[in-house]
């Protein structure tokens, strides 16, 4: 019995009453579900590498589509988990844009004569701005290309696409597509399919990535929920995650998390690990932990360890916990007073679907310690699963 389990393993009515139902068991899903998804991608690979291969993501350099990753909110978080891989590996300008930003700005997004592709991540593939801003492309810039990834077959987004020339949409298993408010397997899932986009000429390299990652995810759970549970009994007041590169965007989803499962009981902040000391530092009190996702890169992990020494050296807040490779242990067990290894030997830009467990086990175990329902925290409806429809303009 692990801390996580024994909320998976409640009798299903107990499970409904305390609002369980749902999130438990989509955390713990994760990774066995990402071997589904790569499965959803090698079975639609001919079609998703000819479109790719159309939208000119391998023609010569200077030919290439700039390549806009859309999203909202937690699938903004994918996008920006994404990008450094895909710029690296398809040698495209890669920029990350909230969908958010892009529909009220959609002008000054576009160059004219400029190439571009877009990708469109969505959990319910329903989101007011998501829609609005796709048909609003496709109506007034025909020479973009949209891929949309969605965990919603019936999704709006999915329906516009259908007949239009430069579109092509990749569905994930519904499993994935989170019952609960708060994505979790969703928000994985999408980011595993743009691992296979990636490499998507290259998929039998990436398997084995895949699978240590697998590996690494069930190990990660175990731990990372029975040192969630302790911390959430310390009722924090505040919580920091910082990251650098791709862990930027894990920071920026935990934050959201334990934001989104506490109902805002718990105040939240995201920085990069440089970023911290230019003013949000003094944020930081005796009533805050403080969560860094260490770098597998060694210069860049020593930017982390010595934010972490100058915070423990001045005292700010009141604990420390550092997320990174099982092999950095050693050399940060000084820095924090809890490390939490990641048994996987794979580059910063694959690392967020394991990082980001952490993030949202803290926000599942502080709903309960607060005693709210995590599949539904916003009793008063403030925030919900799919945001609310509002006029568009």
């Amino acid at each position: 019995m692990t801390a996580l389990s024994s909320f998976v393993d409640l009798p299903l009515e107990e499970k409904r009453a305390r609002g369980l139902l749902f999130t438990p068991a989509e955390i713990a899903q994760q990774p066995v579900t990402w071997k589904t998804t790569l499965r959803i991608f090698e079975e639609h690979q001919t079609q998703i590498t000819a479109f790719l291969e159309a939208a000119g993501v391998r023609d010569a350099v200077g030919d290439r589509p700039t390549v806009l990753l859309v999203g909202a909110g937690t699938s903004d978080y994918v996008g920006q988990a994404l990008e450094f891989l895909l710029r690296e590996k398809w040698g495209c300008e890669v920029c990350p844009v909230a969908s958010t930003d892009l529909l009220p700005n959609l002008e000054e997004y576009i160059v004219a004569g400029r190439r571009y592709l877009w990708i469109s991540f969505s959990r319910s593939g329903d989101s007011p701005e998501g829609v609005a801003v796709l048909e609003q492309a496709i109506e007034r810039y025909p020479s973009v290309s949209h891929l949309v990834v969605t965990c919603h077959a019936q999704a709006r987004m999915a329906a516009l696409c259908e007949g239009v020339e430069r579109a092509c949409v990749v569905v994930l298993d519904d499993v994935v597509n989170d019952r609960s408010l708060a994505m979790t397997s969703s928000f994985t899932n999408m980011i595993i399919m743009g691992h296979c986009l990636a490499n998507a000429w290259s998929i039998a390299e990436y398997k084995p990535l895949l699978e240590q990652m697998v590996r690494a995810g069930d190990d990660l759970l175990y731990i990372a929920a029975q040192k969630a549970e302790e911390i959430a009994e310390r009722k924090y007041a505040r919580i920091c995650f910082v990251g650098g590169g791709s862990l930027a965007s894990v920071a920026r989803e935990s934050a959201l998390k334990v934001l989104e499962m506490t109902a805002g009981q718990i105040t939240t902040m995201s920085e990069t690990v440089l970023g911290l000391r230019h003013g949000p530092m003094a944020a930081l009190d005796k009533q805050t932990l403080f969560v860094t996702f260490v770098s597998g890169d060694r210069r860049r992990a020593q930017y982390a360890r010595d934010l972490l020494r100058e915070i423990g050296e001045k005292d700010v807040v009141a604990e420390r916990i550092a997320v990174g490779p099982a092999a950095s242990e050693t050399e940060f067990s000084d820095y924090c007073e809890f490390y939490l290894p990641i048994n996987a030997d794979v580059d910063d830009t694959y690392r967020p679907v394991l990082d980001v467990m952490f993030g949202q086990l803290l926000g599942l175990y502080c709903s309960v310690e607060h005693q709210l329902h995590p599949d539904s925290p916003s009793a008063d409806g403030v925030i919900n699963r799919v945001v609310q429809k509002f006029r568009i303009y």
